[in-house]
């Protein structure tokens, strides 16, 4: 006698089994089914699904008026929460390790607000007000920073000894600390990206001794590439699934230094050795102290100590 199994309905909670005897339905045992997540996300629901048919289980899936319903047999159920919960746990990782853009507008806020200062200044130190002593009083000398002229570090960023290496480095800059504020949001980054540049004068005072002079931005720029290096590097760092790949990132800010920051007799290679580190110290920091960008008030806080400390910076230098 020829015996047909099939299903015939579901409910929630309920999966009715019949067998066809010769054309005739004979409901025979109902299968318990436990309910375990409700969601209106087809996609999420369907990742939820692959999760338990990976682990050999038996998912269903079907909508209602709350959305798309996910159930297995009852027989089934402490197995498919446990591997729910171990799904959750991987991917709570992930996101908290993905740094996505805070916002295009921080990319283009960053890019534009950079490059705007660092031609402003030029003009300021070399067109408008030339016979202010900006460079003698500015410039990042290793000597005078040593004994204790630290705001050198930060006056010596917004210097350039020529209108070729004002745009180069405003362009520079427009790129990368606008990548920069992209992940973190723009008043975080350019305080990261300012104090990068500021920490590899610094070192790089320590390194050069007297006599060592140095000018402009790229020391930040650079700063700007470590900051982005570091966060790609604690981002695979913390997902286990990628730990081989953590020192790929920084590699690659190392390469874009090589090709970038090592050409020209008076490129200042050691500053822009310096300011590549320091950022990427700030930047895996950043990546465990803010995984995601901070609100409103954090970024303006963040921003606002920024350009404080460099009018402060000035301020001491031309006293």
């Amino acid at each position: 006698m020829p015996i047909e199994v099939s299903r015939l309905a579901r409910r929630p909670d309920l999966l009715v089994e019949s067998i066809s005897i010769h054309g005739s339905t004979v409901f025979m045992n109902q299968v318990s089914e436990i309910l375990l997540r409700v969601t209106t996300d087809h996609n999420l629901v369907r990742e939820w699904e692959l999760v338990l048919l990976a682990q050999g289980l038996s998912p269903s899936v079907r909508p209602n008026a709350g959305g798309v319903v996910l159930s297995v047999p009852e027989a089934e159920a402490d197995r498919a929460r446990a591997a729910l919960l171990a799904y959750d746990n991987e991917n709570a990782v992930k996101g908290a390790d993905r740094h996505e853009p805070a916002s295009s507008a921080s990319l283009l806020a960053g890019g534009m607000v950079s490059g705007i200062f660092i031609l402003v200044m030029f003009c300021v130190t070399t067109v408008w007000f030339p016979t202010v002593s900006w460079f003698e009083r500015g410039g990042a000398d290793a000597d005078r920073i040593l004994h204790g002229e630290l705001w050198r570090t930060m006056t010596a960023l917004t210097l350039h000894a020529d209108f070729g290496h004002a745009v180069s480095n405003a362009v520079a800059a427009a790129i990368f600390l606008g990548m920069v504020g992209s992940l973190l949001g723009l008043g975080l980054g350019c305080a990261l990206v300012l104090l990068a540049g500021a920490g590899g004068n610094l070192a790089n005072a320590f390194l050069h001794g007297s006599p060592h002079v140095a000018v402009g931005a790229s020391t930040a720029v650079f700063g700007a590439v470590g900051v982005i290096g570091g966060l790609s590097m604690a981002k695979h760092r913390r997902s286990a699934s990628s730990r081989r790949r953590a020192w790929l990132s920084f590699a690659a800010a190392l390469a874009l230094l090589a090709m970038l920051g090592t050409g020209g007799a008076r490129v200042d290679v050691w500053a822009h050795l310096c300011g590549l580190l320091v950022g990427g110290v700030l930047g895996i920091a950043a990546a465990y102290i803010a995984p995601r960008p901070p609100g409103l008030r954090v970024q303006w806080a963040c921003g606002s100590v920024a350009v404080g400390v460099l009018i402060y910076s000035w301020t001491l230098a031309l006293r």
